[in-house]
This record gives structure tokens, C-alpha cells and sequence, in this order.
């Protein structure tokens, strides 16, 4: 039975961020009062594509007024309960990350996720929120699962059990500030039969990321033409970079079907390394550097990312639609479209190591 999404209240922590926005966007045309809380450390006003209206202190609304914006810090308990109130539905995305660069040189920040994760899973419970769905990250997994790009292993959500002995190994900080929010909502729904479910999302891409992400940072400096080209590491790791919108239709569905916090996986099977990457950027862009210069000083990450999509295909029925080539071709249209060449060219060094730019 197909979910009703008409009319009910929906609160997006987050929404302001790449993935929070075009998930609010999704919300609306589905019908949903949507409330957004966000705090802009990272996330942008111009994400989200709406007329807003001052209604209050920190408070805004669109002319439909079926999209509110409360601005402020959800390690606040004051300003968590106020979002809220008369929520039934929680999208769950606000948390303190960034690429690559940033959570590898930003371990306590990151940290600081686990106490809006229980904030917010504690004071929806309390005032009755129906369920739940949390942003979880391909970070949960077994680095030492992702270190031989020859043996192509798809990442099964076994993989990271915390319950069973030698599974959780988590990749940094975050990856374990993450691998503690799915426990925690899965003892909510034990002890309090909260509906709840967990997305490990694998390494989204699209319109609206900024350039802190490896897609988004390679065409960036396609875009100013940088040259010679700096690729981080040796360019063979590999990723299974995900299309925002397979990635939302994913985060409706589970929040649809899941109800006991099982995770699951969104992202794809089929990984391209950043140097096949960045060739097909330089495809599509008509450009490409006279030198590619390897920087074997910067973090990488782990050697070989990719997603198996059993128990998605099984609970769900998804699997990605959108394919490399044109998630890329999109994505470069929408920043070739939005960007200026000279604002990206003086802080793009600084962004690739913040949260945002």
C-alpha cells in the first residue's frame, strides 16, 4: 500500500544541506507540511528554492506556507522540542561532517553528531513522533573490507553489525559517531516501539553539493582549468558515487517501509576510480589538463567503495536508475551554470578541507 504523504508534518533536520533540500523539495510535491531545521553552518539559503517570509525570531515561511524554516542549533533541547512539536514524520540528516578532508581533520567535530542524534531520538519520542529516518553513511563499514580494489567486495549490511563480535570497525570518527546513531534508534524501537529506519548512503553527488566531495571538487577545478590537474592520492581508490535523486527516492522508500531500524544500503554496486572520473569529466567538459599531478599528501580514504544492494532490491525494490555518465553531465551543467570562475579559483584550496563553501 502506497504511503500517504499528503498533509503530514515532516520535519527535515538539515534541510538546508545538499541532500536535506532536495529531499524538502520531494516533500512538498508529495504534499507534506514540511519544517526544516538547520542551524547554516554548512547548509545554504540558496539551496532551497523558495520565496521565504520572516515569521518570527529565527523563523521563516514560504508564500504557500507549507515550508517553514527554523534557524538554530539542535543541541539546543529547546530549540530540538520546538521543531518538533506536532511533527509526525523525521527526516534526520543534520550532523557535523564534510568530505574526505574534513573528517579526517576534524575528529572531535565530528563527534559532536552523537549528541544531536540523541536529542533528537529522545525528544521525538517523548512528544510522539510516528517514526524516524537517519542518515546513516557508508562510513559504518570495515575499513579493512575496503582496501583491495582487485577483489571488488560489495559491502553488506552484516558487515557492520555492532552486536556481533569483529563486524564494527567503522571508518573514523564519523563513521562511529554514525554506526552509534543506527544502535540508538534500533533501541528505540525495542524498548519504545518507535518506527524507525537507517539509510547508509553511499557517497551522493549531484546539483547543489558543494566542493568539499571528490565529484563536485573534480569538476571544479575542471572548471577553472587547473593545470596541471591535482588528484588526491593515486587516483586508483574507487567509489560508487550515487545520484542525489536515486538517492531521495531511496530515503522515501525506506522511511515508508523500514519501521524497525534495519539499515540499508543506498548506493550503487558498479564503482569508477577518480581517475576514470575525472576523464569522463574532462569528456564532458571538452577540456582536459596538459599534466595530472598526483598529491599523495592528502587523505583519501579507503581503497575501494561499493554497496550490495540485496536486502534494498528485496524491502524496497530500488536500485539506482541514473548511471555515471549522465549524473555527471547533469551535475557539471548545473555548475558550469552557477559558479563564478574567480570565486572558485580564490577559496577552492581552503573549501576542500572545510565543510562548505
Amino acid at each position: 500500500m502506497k504511503y500517504n504523504w499528503s498533509s503530514l508534518n515532516v520535519l527535515v533536520t538539515g534541510g538546508a544541506s545538499f541532500i536535506g533540500s532536495h529531499l524538502v523539495d520531494r516533500l512538498a510535491k508529495l504534499g507534506s507540511n514540511v519544517v526544516i531545521a538547520d542551524n547554516f553552518s554548512s547548509g545554504k539559503w540558496e539551496n532551497l528554492q523558495y520565496e521565504f517570509i520572516k515569521k518570527g525570531k529565527n523563523e521563516y515561511t514560504n508564500k504557500e506556507e507549507n515550508i517553514k524554516v527554523l534557524v538554530g542549533d539542535l543541541k539546543d533541547i529547546r530549540f530540538t522540542r520546538k521543531a518538533l512539536k506536532d511533527i509526525d514524520v523525521v527526516f534526520h540528516l543534520a550532523s557535523v561532517h564534510g568530505g574526505r578532508g574534513y573528517i579526517a581533520t576534524h575528529p572531535a567535530d565530528c563527534c559532536t553528531a552523537m549528541t544531536i542524534d540523541q536529542l533528537v531520538f529522545e525528544e521525538a519520542n517523548k512528544l510522539g513522533v510516528e517514526r524516524i529516518c537517519y542518515a546513516s553513511s557508508a562510513c559504518v563499514y570495515p575499513v579493512v573490507l575496503q582496501e583491495d580494489p582487485s577483489k571488488d567486495y560489495k559491502l553488506k549490511e552484516e558487515d557492520a553489525d555492532p552486536f556481533v563480535y569483529g563486524k564494527a570497525n567503522a571508518d573514523l570518527e564519523y563513521g562511529w559517531s554514525k554506526l552509534m546513531g543506527e544502535m540508538a534508534l534500533r533501541a528505540y524501537h525495542r524498548q519504545y516501539g518507535l518506527k524507525t529506519s537507517s539509510a547508509r548512503i553511499f557517497t551522493a553527488y549531484g546539483p547543489r553539493e558543494n566542493e568539499t566531495h571528490s565529484v563536485i571538487a573534480l569538476i571544479a577545478k575542471a572548471f577553472i582549468k587547473l593545470d596541471p590537474y591535482p588528484i588526491w592520492g593515486d587516483g586508483n581508490q574507487r567509489r560508487n558515487y550515487t545520484y542525489i535523486d536515486d538517492i531521495i527516492d531511496a530515503l522515501i522508500l525506506i522511511c515508508e517501509k523500514i519501521e524497525d531500524g534495519t539499515p540499508i544500503n543506498v548506493g550503487r554496486e558498479d564503482s569508477i576510480s577518480i581517475n576514470e572520473l575525472a576523464e569522463l569529466i574532462f569528456k564532458i567538459t571538452n577540456w582536459r589538463p596538459s599534466k595530472i599531478f598526483y598529491d599523495m599528501s592528502k587523505p583519501v580514504g579507503v581503497k575501494a567503495r561499493s554497496a550490495d544492494l540485496t536486502r534494498a532490491r528485496k524491502l524496497l525494490n530500488w536500485e539506482p536508475r541514473i548511471d555515471y555518465e549522465e549524473g555527471v553531465r547533469r551535475t557539471v551543467k548545473w555548475y558550469f551554470e552557477n559558479k563564478n570562475p574567480e570565486e572558485v579559483k580564490n577559496k577552492l584550496e581552503i573549501i576542500l578541507l572545510e565543510r562548505s563553501s
